[in-house]
């Protein structure tokens, strides 16, 4: 098999031509940004030189019965995106990978989702958009499941490319793009704790919860509970901006957790539940902040332990919001399918995956922020009055007597911090479930559409 295919890039002078699977394989994380995991991908082919287009992920369905509507699903969201997006693609290049399971080999794999490819073939073509090529990639190896040739697609698989030793490696580090390890890595530092500090980051959220939930049904507490978050975020976030990070990502996600008690990071995940709450979180989306942000909200991600893995909606779509905004695609991605998995109605999340399918320029929704931000600014502030940023609590006096407030903030925060010290976590994982007296639906995001 030997068609040509050619890379999308910013300028017409930098093209790569891609000859065959092996390129295909090889050429996959590049386009993704990781490493793909348990997923079925589907990329669109323009042109007689069938250039890249749209792309589209889903993780494959652990139920065989799930394949057919999955695959009809899949080549419908990536033909008709891409007329959305002004070209429908005359071609679909497709790929499963899968590593094998206990006991499984890579052949079996390969052999096992052969009529799920066979389905995608199928459904792709129903829509007069033929599927050019089908790869599996398992263990190190790929198979075509259109190339007949024993001699450039053998029976055994072929194993992939050397990291780093391809002419798409070359190309993709001479434009500076990155793969950032395998998906189930990026979702590692996402996911709610498991182990040893479970059972500690569980009861605050239980004792937090049970304390917040009778000043939340009052107008005046719940507007004080919604200036405590953003007072103790605006704190997290600095503490966290101001201490370096490792290099390692692991390691900086294992320090990053330790700068948290467990009751801060409680009282910060339930108080962002309410949309306001959140959306005033929202606009710490640029500049030197935006890192800090990325990593509170990342750490307050992974605190979503037992049955709080729901509350994890809200700091996964924060986290997601600041990857995207400062041009981190394949993170917002990931950290937007966790949400959803965590809350499938979660309004906020909902809406910027579409942004991000649509291909969305997120200036538009920072400028809107901003504008808001504004506006906000002079409604509080009234006539000819000059009013600080509210989304820095320290520094805004929300009670008429600017040193109290402070003093009052920093005494909050003192009492939290002392009443359960910064922790070292334990691995990340899934976390376990078990009953627990939820918040009021009214300091939930809206299921009906409204909120989120």
């Amino acid at each position: 098999m030997n068609k040509h295919y050619e890379s999308t890039s910013s300028s017409d002078a930098q093209q790569v031509t891609l000859r065959g699977p092996a390129d295909l394989a090889d050429a996959l994380p590049y386009l993704l940004g990781f490493h793909p995991t348990d997923s079925v991908v589907l990329v669109g082919l323009h042109g007689g030189r069938g250039r890249f287009g749209g792309r589209l992920r889903q993780g494959i369905p652990q139920s065989a019965q799930e394949w057919g509507p999955a695959a009809d699903q899949l080549a419908d969201c990536l033909i008709s995106g891409s007329e959305q997006r002004g070209g429908r693609p005359d071609a679909i290049v497709l790929f499963l990978c899968q590593d094998p399971s206990t006991g499984e080999s890579a052949d079996e794999v390969m052999e096992r989702l052969r009529p799920f490819a066979q389905l995608l073939r199928t459904a792709c073509g129903s829509l007069d958009v033929p599927v050019l090529e089908a790869l599996c990639i398992s263990n190190g190896r790929y198979w075509s499941y259109c190339c007949p040739d024993g001699r450039c697609c053998p029976k055994g698989g072929t194993l992939l490319a050397l990291p780093g030793t391809t002419v798409m490696a070359a190309a993709a580090t001479y434009a500076g793009i990155q793969v950032r390890g395998s998906l189930r890595e990026l979702e590692q530092r996402l996911v709610p704790w498991s182990g040893a500090h479970e059972p500690e980051q569980l009861r605050a959220l239980d004792e937090v919860g049970a304390a917040m939930v009778t000043r939340i049904l009052d107008t005046h507490g719940r507007s004080q509970v919604a200036r405590e978050t953003l007072d103790l975020a605006r704190g997290l976030l600095e503490r966290v901006g101001d201490t370096p990070v490792p290099s390692a990502e692991g390691v900086a996600d294992f320090h990053d957790d330790g700068l948290i008690s467990h009751d801060e990071a409680a009282a910060v995940i339930l108080g962002l539940q309410d949309r306001e709450t959140r959306d005033r979180a929202a606009r710490w989306m640029e500049g030197p902040e935006a890192h800090a942000a990325l990593r509170l909200w990342r750490a307050l991600a992974r605190r979503c332990v037992g049955p709080y893995m729901e509350h994890a909606a809200a700091p996964l779509a924060l986290a997601a919001w600041v990857s995207w905004s400062t041009g981190d695609e394949p993170g917002a991605r990931v950290a937007l399918e966790l949400a959803l998995r965590a809350d499938p109605d979660y309004t906020f999340a909902r809406l910027l995956h579409q942004a991000c399918d649509e291909g969305v320029d997120p200036e538009k929704l920072r400028r809107c922020l901003r504008e808001e931000e504004e506006e906000a600014r002079r409604s509080a502030a009234g006539p000819g009055v000059q009013q600080p940023d509210p989304t820095e609590p320290h520094r805004v006096d929300r009670a008429g007597t600017g040193a109290s407030a402070r003093s009052s903030a920093a005494a909050r925060s003192r009492r939290v911090s002392a009443r359960t010290r910064p922790v070292s976590p334990a691995n990340p994982g899934t976390a376990r479930a078990r009953r627990r007296e939820r918040l009021p639906r009214g300091h939930q995001e809206d299921r009906d559409g409204t909120g989120g």
